[in-house]
């Protein structure tokens, strides 16, 4: 379900002035990403206590398998994209689902045969991944392509992407080979729980707004401002990439 799919909506006769809005609160959220990047990033703490351990460690990876998805903006800009017009339950566990295995199978695959890719070209594909999103929710494809494609899919192969940059964290810990493959699923089981937390607020917040009015008022603004902050991450990264083939 896209904007474009519905005629008569306000936003259309003041189209200029909400992206005007929406990019004036894309830059406030700018202070928010760049934190969030370094929230989504391994901790010295964090780092320092694996390194110390051995073996299998179930609830501290569980635990921080959570704790890195709740902090993990971007995973959950993406996710917030991909719920935002979906109002069945069973629809959001189908996408949520496609998400998880996709996100799942390269986190596992990636750590356990250390598969190294630059952390700042996957966390570059997964701003990308919101721009895609936003603009599906805006109904571009369908403009500019003249069909819709397979937002199962898309959610899917990008839940693959996701997944190498959640790998590219983990591999930051330098985990123990001793108990390496129970280890990663208690970290992938924890990721899936933090995410399942976080949607549910981010369910419950939008499903308050719609129900409060002003929905449609402003879901092209906010799909809008979505999707600049996906080019700002994406744009950072890359930035950040080109800068360390320099350095």
């Amino acid at each position: 379900m896209q904007i474009s799919q519905y005629e008569g909506l306000p936003w259309k006769l003041c189209a200029f002035w909400r992206t005007v809005l929406a990019l004036a609160a894309s830059l406030t959220f700018l202070v928010l990403l760049t934190q969030s990047a370094l929230a989504h990033a391994v901790t010295e703490g964090d780092k320092g206590y694996i390194q110390e351990i051995y073996g299998v460690k179930f609830i501290p990876f569980m635990y921080l398998g959570a704790k890195h998805m709740i902090t993990g903006y971007d995973h959950l800009l993406f996710l917030a994209g991909v719920i935002f017009f979906l109002y069945k339950m069973k629809h959001i566990g189908i996408y949520v689902t496609l998400f998880a295995i996709g996100h799942s199978t390269t986190m596992i695959i990636g750590v356990y045969y250390n598969i190294t890719v630059s952390p700042y070209i996957i966390d570059a594909i997964i701003g990308l991944s919101v721009v895609y999103k936003a603009l599906d929710n805006l109904g571009a494809y369908q403009r500019w392509l003249g069909f819709q494609p397979n937002t199962k899919a898309a959610t899917l192969i990008f839940g693959l992407f996701h997944g190498f940059g959640l790998a590219t964290k983990v591999q930051e810990y330098e985990v123990a080979a001793d108990g390496l493959l129970t280890n990663l699923i208690a970290f992938n089981l924890g990721v899936e729980i933090g995410q399942l937390l976080a949607l549910a607020a981010i369910l419950i917040a939008i499903t308050y707004w719609r129900r409060a009015g002003g929905f449609w008022r402003h879901a092209y603004t906010v799909n809008v401002a979505m999707m600049t902050a996906g080019f700002v991450l994406t744009g950072m990264h890359l930035t950040g990439y080109f800068t360390s083939l320099n350095s």
